[in-house]
């Protein structure tokens, strides 16, 4: 605490601002791959279920390569088989529930 309050009255050393910024650099290091990670993870499984390759979604890392990702998900066909319909439908509604009683 008493160096934050010499660090708030004068000029920093060199030396200190050198030890604050090794102490900041690795936090924000941190922060920034967190951050690419909850925005690559979910990007992976959109491209994955649209037929698309999962690595796609690395184009976050390049900046506004994320835009160029909405753009080919928003355009592109989409290679998803759809849903099987059921080839019958049972010819009557099923009984109803015997009273209770």
């Amino acid at each position: 605490m008493h160096s934050l309050a010499l660090l708030l009255q004068d000029q920093p050393s060199p030396e200190q601002a050198m030890h604050i910024m090794m102490a900041v650099i690795p936090i924000i290091i941190v922060f920034a791959i967190v951050g690419m990670a909850i925005i690559i993870v979910p990007c992976w499984f959109i491209c994955k279920k649209a037929g698309f390759s999962p690595w796609l979604a690395l184009l976050n890392i390049i900046p506004m390569g994320n835009l160029v990702l909405l753009y080919v998900l928003a355009f592109a066909e989409w290679k998803v088989i759809p849903a099987p319909v059921p080839g019958w439908a049972p010819p009557y509604p099923p009984p109803p529930f015997p009273p209770q009683g």
